[in-house]
């Protein structure tokens, strides 16, 4: 079963909850990060060559790939070069840096993939980095937890160490502060969609409304106001990226601001969110790219619903539930921005992905927690449904809503 201390499986949270700019963590963070890697690398170096692959380079102008590069390596000396028609075999989402000194000669060359939430592998494929869990199924964590009289904040706990909730206050803390940024923000979004901000106006409205009516206006109001920071490379907290960042913070802010939590209690229910994006992550993927949206808004929802049944006092079981409700109903869901931005549907999947996550937990908090289809078994059908899903409803903008809305 994978119970024992020396069998390390799963790596720290910390891995799931990211700070940094917008709008995707694929498409943004991640190559800003392989960036600013291979300029250490090559500090010497006169001039760069980068060419984007696959999904990478369909959809990286609108995701803002090009900027973040060039920002990181300096536009005057280097160049961006896009190849939308090479899959190469690893992954989707390819980049090849190379480095020339100032007679032209090529002095290095690097190879990386962009796999999800920030991530960055030479292979491909997850690599193992800090592994501090000894599980990674949900069935070996329900009966660790049962086991043992805890909950899944503590399991947390005992494998993260303390400093785990100075880092997780933080993150709520960048969470917070783009929920507030984005309900004061108006205006145009960057790109070419020319779409207005919403969540200002849904925000005002809100406030005319009362009782369960205004609470799930707040819950649109809350998401929409990170994933439009998010599209405008605002700061987030990849939740569990940059694309799903919108669905954590409103189900959390939401419960802050009508039930009164404590952060100390939100804070204990974002590790509950965090260990199951972790799990997601482990067995299945995150990547857009890889599984479409299901792999993100779906995740996030399963987190937030996860967190939101930790709050209210739920049981492991109730957790597991909510959490299997709110991906399961994703199942199938593609990744087709228009125009390849994280914008049309991203942000409006973002606001009904946390109201969803709101159901989910109100679903399994009246159960008790008692279902046919396990956790990992939705895990395993989402897994196998995205690689089942052709390329072209996989963040390349070329299927589905952004293969008919063309270039707008």
């Amino acid at each position: 079963m994978g119970s024992g201390i020396g069998n390390i499986e799963m790596e720290s949270i910390k891995e799931i909850f990211k700070t940094g700019r917008g709008p995707s963590s694929s498409h943004t963070m991640a190559p800003a990060r392989a960036a600013g890697i291979f300029l250490k690398r090559q500090e010497a170096a006169s001039s760069f060559i980068v060419t984007l692959y696959g999904s990478l380079a369909a959809t990286g102008v609108g995701h803002m790939t090009d900027v973040a590069l060039l920002d990181v390596l300096g536009r005057e000396r280097t160049k961006i070069e896009f190849r939308p028609d090479i899959f190469l075999p690893e992954h989707p989402n390819g980049l090849k840096f190379e480095a020339f000194d100032p007679l032209g000669k090529k002095m290095g060359e690097w190879i990386t993939f962009s796999i999800g939430g920030g991530d960055l592998s030479d292979t491909g494929t997850r690599e193992v980095k800090d592994m501090i869990y000894p599980h990674s199924k949900m069935s070996e964590i329900l009966e660790w937890c049962q086991d043992n009289g805890m909950t899944f904040w503590e399991y947390v706990q005992m494998y993260e160490g303390g400093d785990i909730w100075d880092f997780l206050a933080d993150a709520w803390e960048v969470m917070q502060d783009a929920v507030e940024r984005g309900l004061e923000t108006e205006g145009v979004l960057p790109g070419g969609l020319k779409l207005q901000r919403k969540a200002a106006s849904f925000y005002i409205k809100a406030k005319g409304y009362q009782g369960s009516m205004q609470r799930r206006s707040m819950t649109f109001a809350f998401a929409l106001a990170v994933s439009e920071e998010n599209a405008s490379g605002g700061l987030v907290v990849t939740a569990p990226t940059c694309g799903s960042s919108g669905v954590i913070p409103a189900l959390l802010y939401l419960n802050k601001q009508f039930y009164d939590f404590s952060d100390k209690r939100i804070i204990r229910g974002l590790a509950t969110a965090g260990l199951i994006g972790n799990i997601i992550k482990t067995n299945a993927s995150i990547s857009g790219a890889e599984v479409g949206c299901q792999g993100e808004v779906g995740s996030a929802c399963a987190m937030a619903a996860a967190a939101g049944v930790q709050l209210f006092g739920g049981t492991p079981a109730q957790i597991e539930y909510a959490a299997s409700i709110g991906i399961e109903h994703f199942l199938g869901l593609t990744c087709d921005p228009v125009c390849g931005l994280v914008q049309v549907p991203c942000i409006e999947r973002n606001a009904f992905g946390a109201t969803r996550a709101v159901d989910a937990n109100m679903y399994a908090l009246l159960s008790d927690g008692k279902h046919l289809v396990s956790f990992d078994t939705v895990v395993e059908a989402m897994k196998r449904t995205g690689h089942d899903l052709p390329r072209l409803y996989k963040e390349t903008a070329e299927g589905g809503l952004a293969g008919l809305m063309g270039k707008v």
